[in-house]
């Protein structure tokens, strides 16, 4: 299937992979990924095991560098940005697993969040709206990290990374550790969230429940994309629902 997306869209891109290639050490991971996320958009990357998912987002983090290609974000050239510098430009990470701070607060850890912020009257507007996202959090802002369950610490992840005011959410794999009517309920807040305004990228492998609420998808096998388009085509395309979406 081809991207309803072509090279005479004369919309400005948030973000644009252009012929991405990464390795780790000799062995290549991604092989000339072209992928693009506008303004507002909610776009999922989907993929079996080993495919190459956590791998882009990496990529576009900065944690893996690119070993040909080119990446831009908010119209800069990107790939030779350090992690701070894109973080410092718009970006933000809702990390596989959590990854919270376990022996910081609640709090503390929704402050690391807006660490490189000063707009104290912003700040203090941004936290009030992840309490009333996550209602929980404000009734919990001393305890640690660490002792909340896994679906808690999902929360606390998107909220710290909310404080930031982002212009791109990053999240790797939401859905995972979580039971299923936890997962729904963190998706609806993801689908919120982009309402919002905020773009999200959301790495998944729970294919059924990322492109219900995503604009567009995308699809890697062995490191390349094998599929891209809008969500919906994508949930009615046949070698997707054989492949991803547990349908014969």
């Amino acid at each position: 299937m081809s991207d309803s997306l072509n090279s005479n869209d004369k919309r400005e891109k948030l973000l644009e992979l252009n012929k991405v290639t990464t390795h780790y050490g000799p062995i290549r991971i991604l092989h000339d990924v072209d992928m693009v996320i506008y303004p507002g958009e909610m776009v999922c990357l989907l993929g079996g095991n080993a495919s190459g998912k956590s791998t882009t987002l990496k990529t576009i983090l900065g944690i893996v560098r690119v070993s040909e290609g080119e990446m831009y974000f908010r119209g800069q050239r990107a790939d030779t940005l350090s992690i701070a510098e894109r973080i410092e430009r718009g970006m933000a990470v809702v990390p596989e697993n959590r990854r919270i701070f376990p022996k910081m607060t609640v709090l503390e850890n929704l402050e690391m969040g807006s660490y490189l912020r000063n707009d104290k009257k912003a700040i203090k507007e941004d936290l009030n709206y992840v309490f009333d996202l996550f209602p929980r959090l404000a009734e919990r802002l001393s305890q640690l990290g660490g002792t909340m369950s896994g679906g808690e610490q999902q929360m606390l992840a998107m909220g710290r990374a909310l404080m930031s005011r982002p212009k791109l959410i990053l999240m790797d794999e939401p859905s995972m550790g979580l039971a299923p009517l936890f997962v729904e309920k963190i998706f609806e807040i993801i689908k919120q969230v982009n309402e919002r305004g905020i773009s999200v990228f959301v790495v998944e492998q729970n294919a059924n429940v990322a492109l219900s609420i995503a604009d567009r998808g995308y699809v890697l096998q062995t490191g390349e994309v094998v599929l891209s388009g809008p969500a919906q085509d994508l949930l009615n395309n046949e070698a997707m629902k054989r492949a991803y979406l547990g349908e014969v």
